[in-house]
């Protein structure tokens, strides 16, 4: 990368998700905590000489995973950030071991959008841009559903009208 005028640069991302993106997490967390709570408190019913110790450590898992979805989506959600330029797709992910991508338009190959089953619920997306870098793809997640589509479509224009990178 350059270093002269208008050259691409780490540098904090504009943009927030959608505020959405806090219950989709939240759905997350106690979709993954309901199962081993589930595990554990079925045994407990047919067991009686097991059921206290399940019992507790089902109910701990519970508490400790509706805590997790409390707490977790909206730190995730206060330091997950994006932004789309005509150089570049900044994306700023993680809480404890933070993460900055930068897609520059010249090496963006595909541009793609995906909206799992609870997603649909939420209506939120996930644009996923492909680079030929090694690191894999850029992925926004807990984008309008309809910003995503439209920030896919300008993404497609602008690599279109960016030339390759000859590096």
């Amino acid at each position: 990368m350059s270093t002269g005028e208008g050259a691409v640069r780490l540098r904090p991302p504009a943009n927030t998700l959608d505020p959405r993106a806090v219950g989709w997490w939240r759905t997350q967390w106690l979709l993954l905590t309901a199962a081993p709570v589930v595990v554990l408190a079925v045994p407990a019913v047919l067991l009686a000489s097991a059921r206290l110790w399940l019992l507790l450590t089902a109910a701990a898992l519970a508490v400790i995973g509706a805590g997790c979805a409390v707490l977790v989506p909206l730190w995730w959600f206060r330091t997950h950030r994006w932004e789309v330029t005509d150089e570049a797709v900044y994306v700023r992910t993680g809480v404890l071991w933070q993460e900055w991508r930068i897609a520059p338009m010249s090496r963006i190959q595909t541009v793609d959008t995906v909206r799992g089953p609870l997603e649909q619920l939420y209506r939120l997306a996930t644009v996923t841009v492909t680079t030929a870098s090694s690191k894999g793809a850029v992925r926004i997640e807990g984008l309008d559903h309809e910003m995503a589509a439209a920030l896919a479509e300008r993404l497609t224009r602008i690599t279109q009208d960016t030339p390759g990178d000859a590096t």
